[in-house]
């Protein structure tokens, strides 16, 4: 009876403190805003008082009818959703070469080169961002020689900051150890017995690949998708800095709603919506996760 009772106790010990952390700054929080979407915006900002000067209850769907009826909202978020897949698809295929070079080369040089990759986490995010507006700048050199290389064809010059591609390159930029670090850890762990065995079977390097490498990396590439998309799709501070003045994303809405507007209803429900959506397609990666390895409990469903 001790015993069992010396269990709980170490159990409640140790996952206790994480519980009522995620209760306190995430579940509270998160019930907050749902029922701050549930009411209306005050004369001044903030909400308005819960109960009018007619006893009743100040609840409604007002923000969630205006989110689903002006379809300048749904763009925003489409549009968000596009810079988060651009950003997760250029960043598994910058990331994928980076890891297998690293998962391969010499242990005395994997330590390197696993520091080079998490070195930017050591400096200031926003002094990242705002490095991009040195590097993509008017007169900087990578502009004046892309805008020289379009003068040799007989083009206009184009401005490479306060631009699109100035956003999805800092995204990119960002994001980019967020996919290498899950990838290089499936990569290092692979039995190249497997390899040397399909090359003698007369497999090439393209099939051993195809066959054998990707399929086996697949829970590296869903983690990292996970880990790159889901934080660029909310992520505001990078088109505020390096966007224009079409390249207003969901997260800046939010901010916007928050902060400069004061609609904090309106603010509630796209900040529900993006969680909603984020939690979605989290659950999607990891249901067509389950499906494509054949884990034990996606069998079990299959057989249920």
């Amino acid at each position: 009876m001790r015993a069992r009772s010396s269990e709980r106790l170490g159990k409640w010990l140790v996952s206790g403190p994480p519980l009522a952390y995620l209760l306190l700054f995430f579940a509270v929080p998160t019930l907050i805003m749902v029922l701050a979407s549930f009411r209306s915006p005050g004369e001044f900002g903030g909400l308005a008082p819960l109960v009018g000067d007619d006893g009743s209850l100040d609840l409604n769907l007002e923000s969630y009818a205006r989110f689903f009826t002006e379809s300048v909202y749904a763009e925003v978020f489409l549009k968000s959703v596009w810079y988060a897949l651009l950003t997760t698809l250029a960043c598994l295929a910058l990331a994928y070469p980076l890891a297998t070079l690293i998962a391969r080369s010499a242990k005395k040089h994997r330590d390197l080169l696993l520091l080079l990759v998490i070195l930017p986490f050591w400096s200031n995010f926003l002094i990242r961002v705002y490095a991009w507006m040195i590097i993509l700048g008017p007169q900087a050199a990578l502009a004046r020689g892309v805008n020289g290389v379009l003068a040799v064809f007989g083009m206009e010059a184009v401005p490479l900051l306060f631009s699109s591609f100035a956003v999805l390159v800092c995204l990119i930029y960002v994001h980019l150890p967020f996919m290498v670090l899950p990838l290089y850890a499936n990569l290092e762990k692979h039995d190249q017995a497997l390899l040397d065995a399909a090359q003698d079977l007369g497999a090439g390097a393209w099939q051993r690949f195809w066959r054998i490498t990707f399929p086996l990396s697949l829970p590296g590439v869903y983690a990292g998708s996970a880990l790159v998309f889901i934080p660029a799709l909310g992520i505001f501070a990078i088109p505020d800095i390096l966007g224009g003045p079409e390249d207003s994303l969901i997260g800046n809405l939010i901010k916007q709603q928050f902060l400069e507007t004061r609609d904090w209803p309106f603010g509630s429900v796209l900040s529900i919506v993006l969680t909603v959506a984020a939690l979605a397609l989290a659950g999607l990666a990891a249901w067509v996760g389950r499906r494509s390895l054949g884990t034990p409990s996606s069998r079990e469903g299959e057989g249920a």
